[in-house]
């Protein structure tokens, strides 16, 4: 038991506290720093600290749904999903950190909750728990969406970051449902669309 426990752990200590790895280079890594204000720094800044909390909670998703399911199959897509989804927060680390900013103090919670809420998940069964994923992804795909469209013009660089990272997140999406996701009931889509909410709100903050 205790031998199972200690990987789990090892990865919830690296994802919210060491520096995030990526096999891929860093989109828009090559363009140049636009001119920005520092209000606006400030804006983009904030809105990477928000997109680096939805992956802290997605790693914290998928490593509770691996937890819980029975399904090897499965298990490596949560995985695959999860490697890129770790790129994801390298990218928006290294975002952040260009821009002057700082992460969220509330990632450890974030982690906390999100993994409670994919092991729960998954205890109701693959299909279901493959639901909640392609639901997420869709959700974090409007989001990033609603967060290209309020960049600076001029901020190439995050723009690249969140299109890849929109991309990646249709593809899971996509994959999930060719595993028979089945689609998660109005009221909890609804419901985790406001949790999102407070979320976003409280990490451009804090």
């Amino acid at each position: 038991m205790l031998d199972a426990l200690i990987p789990e752990i090892d990865k919830a200590l690296r994802a919210v506290f060491a520096p995030a790895p990526s096999r891929r280079a860093m989109p828009g890594a090559d363009l140049p720093e636009a001119e920005m204000s520092v209000a606006e720094k400030r804006h983009v800044a904030a809105l990477m600290r928000v997109n680096h909390c939805g992956e802290i909670c997605a790693q914290a998703l998928y490593q509770g749904q691996a937890l819980s399911s029975s399904d090897p199959r499965v298990r490596r897509e949560l995985a695959q999903a999860a490697w890129e989804e770790t790129e994801h927060l390298n990218w928006t680390e290294r975002r952040i950190a260009e821009l002057g900013g700082r992460k969220s103090i509330l990632n450890p919670l974030w982690y906390a909750g999100s993994l409670a809420i994919g092991t729960v998940a998954g205890k109701f069964g693959d299909a279901w728990s493959l639901g909640f994923l392609a639901e997420t992804e869709k959700q974090v795909e409007g989001h990033l969406e609603s967060h290209k469209a309020i960049l600076p013009a001029q901020d190439r660089k995050s723009w690249e970051v969140l299109e890849q990272m929109k991309l990646d997140e249709m593809r899971h999406a996509e994959t999930a449902n060719h595993h028979g996701a089945r689609e998660l009931p109005l009221p909890v889509r609804l419901a985790m669309k406001l949790s999102s909410k407070v979320m976003t709100r409280l990490s451009y903050y804090a």
